[in-house]
C-alpha cells in the first residue's frame, strides 16, 4: 500500500502532465508506466476519470472537431487517428454512429476542397484514385 502524502504527490505529476495538454487514458498510463507503482496509476486514473479530468470520449469530442477545423481527412482517417492515440474502438464506433451526419457533411465537403485544389494538375480518375487511396468512400 501507499501513503495519501505519495499518492497526491504523484497524482499531481500526472494531474500537471494532463492539463499541460489533453490526453487518453492510454497515454497517461504509457507516459508513467515503470514510474508510479501499478496499482497507485490505477488509483489516481480512477480520481481524475471521476474528476472529469481524463475522459476519452469527451478527448475523442475535441479532437474530432479540432480535425474538422484545420484538416481535410476521411472519416476512415479520423479513425486512425484516434486508434493510434489508444482509444478504445467502441468508444470511437459510438462517437462516430452518434455525430454521424455532421461527420459525412464533413467528409463531403473536404472532397469537394481537394476535387477543386486537385483539378488543376490533376484527371479526373485520378482525382478519385487520390480519394479512394485517402479512405474517402467511392459514392
Amino acid at each position: 500500500m501507499y501513503s495519501i502524502e505519495e499518492f497526491d504527490k504523484q497524482k499531481t505529476k500526472v494531474f500537471k502532465y494532463i492539463m499541460y495538454k489533453k490526453r487518453t487514458e492510454y497515454e497517461v498510463r504509457n507516459k508513467f508506466k515503470g514510474q508510479i507503482e501499478e496499482e497507485m496509476l490505477d488509483d489516481i486514473i480512477e480520481y481524475l476519470k471521476e474528476a472529469k479530468y481524463l475522459d476519452d470520449y469527451e478527448f475523442i469530442e475535441k479532437q474530432v472537431n479540432e480535425y474538422m477545423l484545420l484538416k481535410t481527412l476521411s472519416i476512415k482517417e479520423i479513425k486512425y487517428k484516434l486508434y493510434a492515440k489508444g482509444l478504445d474502438r467502441k468508444l470511437i464506433e459510438e462517437y462516430i454512429d452518434k455525430n454521424y451526419d455532421k461527420l459525412n457533411e464533413y467528409e463531403q465537403k473536404c472532397i469537394e476542397k481537394i476535387k477543386m485544389k486537385k483539378s488543376a494538375t490533376m484527371e479526373e480518375q485520378e482525382i478519385e484514385q487520390y480519394l479512394y487511396k485517402k479512405g474517402y468512400r467511392c459514392d
